[in-house]
């Protein structure tokens, strides 16, 4: 089963000057919406991969007509896990300003690498694409709203990466999220020289994957781990740049009662998640289903926003009496809180909310409505 992804085709997407930059998590599916381009563009291409030694070597050189000569004959250049090529941002900026009818795609997981690598060489030369695991926006397309609500708990259990959406049995669906969450995971960050063990890391994601909706303390963090906060620090934000995790800061207009200080954090996938604590239960059997359907609603949203351009800044509400609400947006000026509840149930906008931002909107994304919000 093939499903369309959200930037197919990639055409679409491509403009003359300008390389077209696909980031995202490991196994999303990135080369598959690269192969499906490449499989029916009428331009003459040429197709490498950034493990190629021969063209690691080449972009290493930063020799313009050995560059210039390797894109000779062709309309497009595609390079697939470009991150592990040194100096490439430098190299395809030559491309870019010596051949102004090529056209340039690269795919990359390792964002922390590859946008390091890319984006000052690249500044006003590339468009950025980020693609996810496949989304309820995305699917969409192929079954209903209702058929969606059906699989609800699969999506919930397991996540959203394409391997798992295709798998037919649980136990496929379990063998499948276990090998992306222990084996590919953490491949990019522990490539790094100053990340030397898997164990740490994968305690410290442990650690998270059981505070999902809370607060996090990194000083806490470091004294379970037995690691001092700015080591805690450097790896949250390995996590965050590789697409493992999503942090969320407090909102606050100074009001005292407000907590901003703080950072909220969420996977990127929710069978990754539970891959982590090795918890596939069904949702009668788990205590933990309003973190995961938290979890699920925020991540849904996040791929919503930047799949439609619903360019907004997004934070969490809470104050020190434990007031809260899940998810603040703020767009053009206005604040919009939505709190999600796994359970269809009435809830109104805490009164400091209300108080402190009479304009702002409120709603409860629950099972009733959240296909409007995330689909």
């Amino acid at each position: 089963m093939e499903i369309q992804r959200f930037y197919h085709p990639l055409s679409n997407h491509l403009k003359p000057g300008k390389a077209l930059v696909i980031y995202g998590p490991r196994q999303v599916g990135k080369t598959t919406l690269l192969q499906s381009f490449l499989d029916k563009t009428p331009l003459k291409y040429r197709l490498d991969v950034g493990d190629n030694i021969k063209i690691q070597n080449l972009f290493e050189s930063r020799e313009l007509d050995a560059i210039l000569s390797y894109a000779a004959k062709y309309e497009l250049i595609a390079i697939d896990e470009a991150q592990k090529i040194p100096h490439i941002g430098i190299g395809l900026k030559m491309l870019v300003d010596h051949r102004l009818d090529l056209q340039i795609i690269v795919t990359g997981s390792s964002s922390f690498d590859l946008a390091g690598q890319i984006g000052e060489p690249l500044t006003g030369r590339k468009k950025t694409l980020t693609l996810f695991p496949i989304s309820q926006l995305e699917l969409k397309d192929r079954y209903s709203d209702y058929e969606l609500k059906e699989k609800l708990e699969e999506f919930l259990i397991f996540g959203s990466y394409p391997e798992i959406i295709t798998s037919e049995s649980r136990e496929e669906k379990i063998e499948k999220i276990e090998e992306i969450a222990h084996s590919y995971l953490l491949k990019d960050i522990l490539q790094l020289e100053r990340v030397k063990s898997s164990k740490i890391l994968l305690d410290l994601l442990r650690l998270l994957a059981f505070q999902i909706g809370n607060e996090v303390s990194l000083n806490e963090l470091g004294t379970q781990l037995g690691i001092d906060h700015k080591t805690v620090a450097r790896y949250l934000d390995l996590f965050e740049k590789s697409f493992v995790l999503f942090n969320v800061r407090g909102f606050s207009r100074n009001l005292r009662k407000e907590t901003s200080k703080k950072s909220k954090y969420y996977f990127y996938d929710t069978g990754v998640r539970n891959a982590l604590i090795a918890n596939f239960n069904g949702i009668e059997l788990r205590n933990d289903i309003g973190q995961l359907w938290e979890n699920f609603i925020f991540i849904e949203r996040l791929k919503k926003r930047s799949y439609q351009n619903i360019f907004s800044n997004v934070y969490f509400w809470r104050t020190w009496d434990q007031k809260e609400i899940d998810i603040i947006e703020e767009r053009e000026g206005k604040l919009f809180g939505f709190e999600c509840k796994w359970r269809n149930q009435k809830v109104k906008a805490p009164k400091d909310w209300l108080e402190q931002y009479p304009e702002a909107s409120f709603e409860v994304v629950s099972q009733k409505n959240y296909m409007d919000f995330i689909g």
